[in-house]
């Protein structure tokens, strides 16, 4: 009997995960701890110095190691580029011998609408405070490793799974606002990350 033919993955079904990443890294340092999110931190009482750091909460179910879980209805990146160096040998003129370098990464995209707190209040910060806390304080900042899993038709089963390492933030973006259309406000996050591979999938 013939086989079955392959299926087609489905792209439309995804999830993604940023999990607080827990690899040290090349200089063999600690991660550092997570920061207080700038909105937790103004809202409380007493100096900074005296509070410490505390662990940063993130909307959507997230938790303390986790960050914008669950919420981003859109991806991009999940690419990879072979750097070729090429070099003239002497004499042959009509070839080039081309070698391996290094590889290039593409900066992981994104997308997702902008959440509240259950019950009303203020937008999340979670991911803003990420990349401000990076910029303003100069020291060690958290990382996150982050698994982007495609589902079958059903949502059951996990067909692909890509994960990236040590990522760390490099843009965000607000929403574009327009109160004519109506449309849902949309805030978009870049991640340089340190790894990116296809894993297989039980």
């Amino acid at each position: 009997m013939p086989g079955r033919s392959p299926e087609l993955v489905q792209t439309f079904r995804f999830r993604i995960r940023l999990t607080r990443s827990a690899a040290p890294g090349r200089t063999a340092l600690p991660p550092p701890a997570l920061p207080r999110p700038l909105s937790e931190a103004a809202a409380a009482p007493g100096p900074a110095a005296a509070r410490g750091p505390a662990p940063a909460t993130a909307a959507a179910g997230g938790g303390p190691d986790r960050l914008g879980d669950g919420g981003f209805q859109e991806c991009s990146g999940l690419g990879l580029e072979a750097d070729l160096r090429e070099y003239a040998e002497g004499g042959a003129n009509d070839a080039v011998v081309r070698r391996v370098g290094r590889v290039k990464l593409q900066p992981i995209v994104l997308k997702r609408g902008m959440f509240v707190a259950a019950g009303g209040g203020s937008a999340d910060t979670a991911l803003w405070d990420w990349l401000h806390g990076m910029v303003a304080d100069g020291g060690p900042v958290p990382r996150y490793d982050g698994d982007v899993e495609v589902l079958d038709a059903a949502g059951a089963r996990v067909v692909a799974r890509w994960t990236f390492t040590r990522g760390l933030p490099l843009k965000i973006t607000g929403p574009t606002l327009n109160g004519r259309t109506g449309e849902i406000a949309v805030e978009e996050l870049h991640i340089a990350h340190e790894g990116l591979r296809l894993e297989r999938t039980p």
